[in-house]
């Protein structure tokens, strides 16, 4: 990936707005030149028309006109110009000078002056008509003076002004430049200091940087990756205690089927093979359920950062557990019931809100007694949609509701098979879907509540059709022996019942 250089962009960003600057500022200072020559130009024909307006006589009513040398030598240069010039009457009678030269374009008054442009014999001219007052001959007053230059001296004058001025503004653009680039250099030394730092630091460093040492232009930065070194410290340390836990929950079934596996080998007995295989079993499947469920918290743990999009129907998820999980409560003739509307919509992936709902009633019928209850309720309104699972089995105690959502904590070792993940992929799930897990102690006074309150129905539930009161949900107990129906009453609700 192509990398850009700040340093490149600041400066480009400053300088940016100077071309433009600069283009104008080089148009306005040729218009000056240009006015510039023009004006000294123009004072220098003036000022010839008034030396030959000064040798002007009138003799015996004759009119004697004389140009001196003075008047015409003020043009001598190294451009070689051409000078023409017209002197006439009022009348318009010729003096002296060339018939055909162009006249002002209206009639001047006494000692009026105009500076206009023609073209004489196919060259470009800058003219001056003055008009000189003539005592002594009122029908020659007043006498029409005109001279002409051609523009090579004008034009030449004007570039050499405009060069010089363009050249000193590139040295200064060139010493902006220049003053620029130090002080780019200067300003960003901080950041180069900072990236130094950084990358001096050792691997595996996640020790925060000092803030008090930086501007406070790079203060900002530094905190936000003090933050983010802390949450990767954080994460990182999530990590190793995980592992660690992972690797002891993985050991110890492993361990145990290698003696119960070794245990089966040494016996000739069917009926000992037969019981070290069932254990074998037995340990299989835990081993299962324990690489189940760190996989599925590790996916819920990933997906927290991203959320959740999907709109799925609890209740029909909350069914589906069930059904699976009927002829486990079945097995241990616990009374499993539900009591929910027909759909209850919410923000949620369906894959990890099936985690989240299998874990909670996983766990309550892993910690129930044989013979005891457990009831999942779930409740919808306009407000939230709530998944109640009630159990009367030992319960968590106050001062331990807080631990049992980390991982691989048990409170109840010797009670359940368990591996102390399901509260903590229930608790991963519910913060992803920005929903609270909330543990309670029931109204008889024993057992456990685990309440998850979700947020307001998203729309598209609306679009579906609206949720049935909670007065027409239906209520299912489940017997101790029997198989896993499903069954819909008159008033349109399924009943998930074990047994008849």
């Amino acid at each position: 990936m192509h990398s850009t250089s700040l340093r490149r962009q600041l400066l480009a960003w400053l300088l940016l707005p100077l071309l433009p600057l600069g283009a104008m500022d080089a148009w306005v200072t040729y218009r000056n030149s240009t006015e510039t020559a023009t004006e000294i130009f123009d004072r220098m024909l003036l000022g010839s028309a008034r030396i030959i307006g000064e040798q002007v006589r009138v003799e015996d009513g004759v009119p004697q006109v004389y140009v001196p040398p003075a008047a015409l030598e003020m043009f001598e240069s190294v451009y070689r110009d051409r000078v023409y010039y017209r002197i006439a009457g009022a009348s318009g009678r010729l003096l002296l000078g060339y018939p055909e030269f162009p006249l002002p374009h209206r009639t001047l008054q006494a000692e009026e002056v105009v500076h206009f442009d023609a073209v004489f014999r196919g060259e470009p001219l800058r003219v001056v008509a003055f008009a000189q007052p003539i005592f002594g001959a009122p029908a020659l007053n007043p006498v029409l003076i005109e001279v002409g230059q051609t523009l090579t001296g004008p034009h030449q004058l004007a570039s050499a002004i405009w060069i010089r001025s363009v050249t000193k503004h590139l040295l200064l653009a060139v010493l902006l430049v220049g003053l620029l680039l130090l002080g780019l250099r200067r300003g960003l030394a901080p950041l180069v200091a900072l990236s130094e730092q950084v990358r001096a630091r050792s691997p595996g460093s996640l020790e925060p940087l000092a803030a008090e040492r930086v501007s406070a232009e790079l203060q900002p930065l530094v905190h936000s990756i003090n933050d983010y070194v802390q949450r990767l410290d954080e994460r990182m340390s999530a990590h190793s205690r995980f592992i660690a836990n992972a690797s002891h929950q993985l050991r110890t079934p492993l361990t145990v089927l290698g003696t119960q596996v070794a245990y089966g080998l040494r016996e000739s007995n069917p009926a000992d093979k037969d019981e070290a295989l069932r254990a074998i079993q037995q340990g299989v499947r835990h081993g299962a359920r324990v690489v189940h469920q760190l996989l599925a918290f590790s996916a819920a743990e990933a997906r927290r950062s991203h959320g959740f999009g999907q709109i799925t129907d609890l209740a029909a998820t909350v069914r589906g557990v069930l059904e699976a999980l009927a002829a486990f409560a079945a097995s241990r003739q616990i009374d499993l019931g539900c009591e929910m509307p027909e759909t209850a919509s919410i923000a949620g992936e369906a894959t990890m809100l099936r985690e989240l709902v299998s874990n909670l009633i996983d766990n309550a019928l892993r910690y129930t007694p044989g013979g005891g209850t457990v009831t999942v309720t779930v409740r919808s309104d306009r407000k939230a949609t709530t998944l109640v699972v009630e159990d009367d089995g030992p319960g968590i105690p106050l001062d331990e509701r807080e631990r049992v959502f980390e991982r691989f904590y048990r409170i109840h070792n010797e009670a359940s098979d368990g591996c102390g993940l399901g509260l903590a992929i229930v608790r991963e799930v519910a913060t992803a879907m920005s929903a609270r897990v909330l543990l309670s102690t029931p109204a008889n006074g024993r057992g456990l509540t685990v309440t998850v309150e979700f947020g307001p129905p998203p729309a598209q539930a609306a679009v579906a059709g609206s949720l049935r009161p909670a007065d027409e949900t239906a209520s299912a107990r489940a017997s101790a022996n029997g198989d896993a129906s499903t069954s819909a009453p008159g008033g349109g609700h399924e009943v998930h019942r074990v047994g008849s």
